[in-house]
Parts: structure tokens; C-alpha cells; sequence
């Protein structure tokens, strides 16, 4: 080869060397990041494709994540303008027979969800669901010796396994990392599965602990070193340690490092974050003779209930988070259950709650206290349920709403820019601190001169406003108005709206609708029924 030839020939190579080096690495920049949890300055932000992503999300029922049902599924997740849809796997359909897995319900849930552009949070119905066993398989149920029920106080066995049998823990954890690794095959580019749920509402109901002659003998012994280090108490047993709340302590001690062990092998197998959700612990009858906790029948005993978060956050570390079930629409109660399960170490997530409009104020308040998704439980059309005939018009009406911006302002919340309002009775006025703006927000219309806002007939205004730049804002709303002013003086005095420009954010930029001035401004932004945004200049003279 001439000298020539020699260099058009090695010249030739490094052009193709350096083509596909290029091509690997725009391969690799388009491959889609795993989901995963991020925390900033105490707040939290669940990552999807490298962004923060709010969680719109529709529960459907317990029998409805079949390939038969799934057509009316898809149906209702637009009406609700969803995001994302969150749907069980069941153990007795995954694990029909001992080592044989069938992925028919998990593949179509998938494949489904990307047709119809959702995201996907999985349940898994294991070991325990609401408190009892009635998901396990009939090769479970059919064996106790091999797979111990729960023991009650008086020898009588009930319909839930025990968390102190390898034997359960081991099935239960193969079954899970099979489902994992199934998820890892099928969707470790696309990542339509962002979220996995681990077990459901685990705990006892029916018995506050297991009583067996193996749980008795361990009750009567001394609490373990690694419970004593957490809640930062001296030796001794159980009962020593914990009085009357012994009971309920030694079941949650069992149950949470069973179910670390199991969200840790299915992490081993696809690293995308796994959380828990809880039946919570609800207000004792009024009478003071009944203003008692009953663990075990008013709720599952050993689950992470508002008293044992910080427990179970430190024995279960391979969870990312614990999401409480609200299913009350006593408006303090709920916003407790906000302050108490949005932690330093636990993000915000509402993985069910009520879907009757009564409770769809509750997303403006999770919102503010920046929460990585809502999602209504039984929002599926699969006929009669314990909820009867429950309509979720206002939960659709928040998510087509917020839905188009719903990048934006999870960005928002995780930045710490974005505040809400939420109206109470008697208060159809608040007052929002941005520092150098302020901005008061009324509910209820008409508004007129001089008269005070007269609120909604079943206080179910809200309004959003994030600040998106020092003088700029972001405002929506639900039958509300928004005025800006500066600290200490009223609206007008010294300041002014610049301009007010109606819009929607398409893939994330804003495209701009109309200019709101004169009667859509002088009282006030006005925020209906209709999904209306508005992007706000406001100025000081």
C-alpha cells in the first residue's frame, strides 16, 4: 500500500471509529433515566427522565388490574386526566403454582400504559393486603404448618400469616424478585413502572401480635439492640420496655424488617424507589370511655401508623417512603396526617384517599406541602363497590387543570417557589407570604365593592401561586381571586400588574392565549371553573 492509500485508509477508519462512538453515545443520551428520589434544602422530588414529576394518579379497584377489565381502566384514566395509573399484582394469580409465574396481568397493565401515554405505579398484593392474607396463593393457604397463621391471644388462628415464618418471608420475597426482575427485562429503557408499592396495608387485624409458642417465647425475651437504638430506651423485655404498648411494638418490630428484607432483594434486582402505604390510625369515638386506639381492629396492627413512622423509617431503610391511605375528609384531621407523614426523611405521597369531591380540596394542600402525587382510590368503572356511587368530578377538574403544568410546578415545588391556598369555613379569606409580594386570595363570587368575599357554598376554593422570578408569578385557581400588594400596604398602593397573560405550557413552554386587563384584573385575577392560568408582571411606582 502507496503512502497515499495508507492515509485516505486510516483516515477513513478514524472517521468511522469517531461515527460510532457518536452513535453509542447519542444512544446513550437517549436511553431514558431510571425514576428515582432526590432530596434538596428538606424537600423531595421524584426524578422521571432527570425532571421532577407530580404524580396525577388514579387507583383503580382491587379486581380490576385483569386484561379484561383494563379497556374501561384506560377509558377512565382520561376522564380523570391521570398521569399515572396505579394497579395490584396479585400473588395468587403471579405464583398460581409454587415456582411458576405468570406475567399475562403484569405485561398487559405495561404495554397498556404506554399506549395510552401513562405511568405506572404497581401494587403488590403479597403477604398481606389490608391487614389480612386474602391475596396469597392457595399453595399458602392450603399449608399453615409451612406457613403459620397469626395466633390470636386465645390460641384461635386468623387469616393472616405470621411475619416471624422464614418460610412465608422467603415465598414472598421469591415472588417479589421475580416480579422485579420480570419488570427489569421489559421496561429497564422505557421505565413506564416509576414506583413499586410493597405489600399493602400490611398488619394484623384481628390480633394485636402473633401469640404463638415461638412469638411468646421472643415476647418474653429482651427487646433487640437495633429497636433500643431507635427509640433510644434501656434493656429489658418487652413488656419492661414498652408497657402497653408492648403488643403492638413487638408486631411492628417483625413486620417492618420482613418487609425491608423483601423491598431490598427486589432493589437488588431493579433499582427503582418501593414505598409503603398505611391504614391509618383515625380519631377514637368521641365518648370518653371509647377514646381508646384499638391495634388490631381499628386498624392493622404493626403498620407504620402516625405514632410509628420514625420507627419504621429507621428499621425499614431499603423503603423510600411511606404514603399514608386518607380516606377522611375532616379537614384538620387530614392536614395533621399532611404535617405528620411530610418528614425530613419521608417524602409527601398520597397513594389513596377519597374520591368524592369532598375530598379534592386536599390536593391543594398537598401540593403546598410539596407532595409527589394524589391519587384518588376507585376511580375505575367496575361497577358497584364499597364506595357506592361516589363521583370524582372534582378530583378530574384539579387534574385537567394542573395536569398540563404538572412538570412545571413539580419543579416548583421541589424548588420551594410554589404556595397554595385552600378555603375553610368561615374563612373565605388568606394571605400568602412570597416576602417582598404578598398576595391575598378570596374565594367565592360575585366579590362586590366594598363587601367582603362571600366564599363558596362548601369551601372548596383553592388557588396556586408559585414565583417563577423576583416580580413574577405563576396563578390558577378554583373560584378564587388573587391580588398582589406589597407588605404593609394595599392593593395598588405603590404597585401594580405590569401585565397578566393568560396561556398553557405545551412540552413545557409557554404559549401565551390573551391579555387579562380592565374588568379580569381590577378586582383581582378571577379564577372559576374553567382551567384557566395566568402568568403575572407585577411592578412597584
Amino acid at each position: 500500500m502507496n503512502l497515499a492509500l495508507s492515509r485516505r485508509f486510516f483516515a477513513r477508519t478514524r472517521f468511522c471509529i469517531a461515527a460510532l462512538a457518536a452513535l453509542t453515545l447519542s444512544s446513550l443520551a437517549c436511553a431514558v433515566e431510571a425514576p428515582r428520589l432526590v432530596q434538596k434544602d428538606g424537600r423531595f422530588a421524584l426524578l422521571v427522565d432527570g425532571k421532577p414529576y407530580l404524580m396525577l394518579g388514579g387507583q383503580i379497584h382491587n379486581s380490576s388490574a385483569w386484561p379484561s377489565e383494563l379497556p374501561q381502566v384506560w377509558k377512565s384514566m382520561a376522564a380523570l386526566h391521570a398521569n399515572t395509573v396505579e394497579a395490584p399484582v396479585y400473588w395468587e394469580q403471579f405464583e398460581p403454582q409454587e415456582g411458576k409465574f405468570d406475567f399475562t396481568n403484569v405485561d398487559a397493565i405495561v404495554e397498556g400504559a404506554r399506549e395510552h401515554n401513562l405511568h405506572v405505579v404497581l401494587l403488590w398484593f403479597g403477604t398481606w393486603k389490608n391487614g389480612n392474607n386474602h391475596y396469597v396463593p392457595a399453595w399458602v393457604k392450603g399449608d399453615s404448618k409451612r406457613f403459620p397463621r397469626t395466633i390470636r391471644p386465645d390460641g384461635e388462628p386468623i387469616d393472616v400469616l405470621s411475619p416471624l415464618s422464614r418460610n412465608t418471608l422467603e415465598a414472598d420475597k421469591t415472588a417479589f424478585v421475580t416480579l422485579m426482575r420480570h419488570l427489569k427485562q421489559i421496561d429497564s429503557e422505557q421505565h413506564t413502572v416509576l414506583v413499586m408499592q410493597v405489600e399493602n396495608e400490611s398488619g394484623n387485624i384481628g390480633s394485636v401480635r402473633d401469640n404463638s409458642p415461638e412469638a411468646n417465647r421472643l415476647f418474653a425475651g429482651a427487646v433487640p439492640a437495633d429497636l433500643l437504638a431507635v427509640v433510644h430506651k434501656q434493656p429489658g423485655t418487652w413488656s419492661q420496655v414498652f408497657g402497653a404498648e408492648a403488643d403492638e411494638t413487638f408486631q411492628a418490630y417483625h413486620q417492618a424488617k420482613y418487609i425491608n428484607e423483601i423491598t431490598a432483594a427486589g432493589k437488588a434486582e431493579f433499582a427503582i424507589p418501593c414505598y409503603i402505604n398505611v391504614w391509618i390510625d383515625y380519631p377514637a369515638a368521641e365518648l370518653p370511655q371509647r377514646q381508646i386506639d384499638q391495634p388490631g381492629i381499628g386498624y392493622p396492627s404493626g403498620g407504620p401508623v402516625q405514632k410509628f413512622v420514625g420507627m419504621w423509617r429507621a428499621l425499614a431503610p431499603s423503603l423510600d417512603m411511606i404514603g399514608p391511605d386518607i380516606y377522611s375528609d375532616d379537614s384538620p384531621f387530614y392536614r395533621d396526617l399532611i404535617r405528620t407523614y411530610h418528614r425530613a426523611d419521608n417524602p409527601l405521597w398520597i397513594p389513596e384517599t377519597g374520591r368524592s369531591d369532598s375530598f379534592a380540596k386536599f390536593f391543594y394542600y398537598a401540593l403546598g406541602a410539596g407532595a409527589l402525587g394524589f391519587s384518588p382510590f376507585g376511580v375505575d368503572e367496575s361497577g358497584w363497590n364499597i364506595l357506592g356511587d361516589e363521583k370524582w368530578t372534582a378530583h378530574a377538574a384539579n387534574f385537567a387543570l394542573v395536569g398540563p403544568m404538572s412538570r412545571e410546578i413539580a419543579q416548583w415545588e421541589f424548588d420551594g417557589a410554589l404556595k397554595t391556598a385552600v378555603e375553610e369555613p368561615g374563612q373565605a379569606t388568606q394571605e400568602l407570604d412570597f416576602g417582598a409580594w404578598q398576595v391575598t386570595v378570596s374565594y367565592g363570587y360575585p366579590q362586590p365593592d366594598g363587601r367582603r368575599a362571600p366564599g363558596t357554598r362548601d369551601a372548596h376554593g383553592a388557588a396556586i401561586v408559585a414565583q417563577i422570578a423576583p416580580d413574577e408569578f405563576l396563578v390558577t385557581g378554583m373560584d378564587a381571586s388573587v391580588v398582589f400588594h406589597l407588605p404593609g400596604k394595599l392593593p395598588w398602593i405603590h404597585s401594580e400588574i405590569v401585565t397578566a397573560e393568560q396561556g398553557v405550557y405545551q412540552d413545557g413552554v409557554w404559549k401565551p392565549l390573551r391579555l387579562w386587563n380592565g374588568d379580569e384584573t381590577d378586582r383581582g385575577l378571577s379564577f372559576h371553573s374553567q382551567p384557566e392560568v395566568v402568568r403575572v408582571k407585577v411592578g412597584r411606582f
